[in-house]
């Protein structure tokens, strides 16, 4: 084999290892609605309908004992389909339990729903942080869900936009922990529940929507540059 040929072979190789390395397929957004809507409606929209009509019915107690019942219920069943129990599921089912003790000893709803917001603003406080830090917690919870090729992950471009998508989810949920908060100190319990579920839940989906069309994006633009730099080196 002669020398041309040679270096011909090897960046050929080089070219088939960049593309093996940069070549992952994306979720299709009806696959990861599948995915994601019967967790929603378990996780959120199901415990607010609970709580709200045992609330309705029997007041504070027995919307509190309605909402306990329905986390412990959530893991009664996965027990019974033969379904793992993770130490997350534990700790929230306690968390639960926790509020739900707190706010029945204080009678106040607003202490049972203050919790989760204080903790959706730390983790608003944790994206944010991560911008400036240049370790943008948006790219370490995308890879968690979505296995991406570290040099994929290392292209200037997809730094850039981790660290913007981190810094709009800080903002969401700030949004989200202010209007939560306006809410519920100024509203009722069912105005809370309902008009606040739906405006998070519709500002969710708008973050999301962005976050998924701007990844797509920043993916044919990469995929575009690297075809660019084949083309050159054949």
């Amino acid at each position: 084999m002669t020398t041309s040929q040679s270096d011909h072979t090897e960046a050929g190789a080089q070219r088939s290892m960049d593309q093996h390395h940069h070549a992952f397929e994306l979720p299709r957004i009806p696959e990861l609605l599948r995915h994601a809507l019967p967790r929603f409606v378990e996780g959120v929209i199901a415990p607010v309908a609970v709580f709200y009509a045992a609330f309705a019915l029997m007041g504070l107690n027995g919307g509190l004992a309605a909402a306990v019942a329905w986390v412990y219920g959530g893991l009664g069943w996965r027990l019974f389909r033969g379904h793992g129990i993770s130490a997350t599921l534990v700790l929230a089912a306690l968390g639960v339990t926790a509020r739900a003790g707190l706010a029945a000893f204080t009678h106040s709803a607003v202490i049972y729903f203050l919790q989760p917001t204080l903790g959706t603003l730390l983790v608003g406080m944790a994206f944010l942080a991560s911008v400036p830090l240049r370790r943008p917690l948006a790219q370490k919870l995308a890879t968690d869900m979505v296995p991406m090729p570290e040099a994929f992950l290392a292209h200037t471009r997809v730094r850039q936009f981790f660290l913007r998508i981190s810094l709009l989810w800080s903002m969401v949920l700030f949004a989200n922990v202010t209007l939560s908060l306006w809410m519920l100190f100024n509203q009722s319990i069912g105005m809370y529940l309902w008009v606040r579920t739906g405006a998070v839940a519709a500002l969710g989906a708008a973050a999301v929507g962005v976050s998924v069309w701007g990844f797509k994006r920043c993916m044919r633009h990469v995929s575009r540059e690297r075809a660019a730099v084949g083309a050159l080196a054949a």
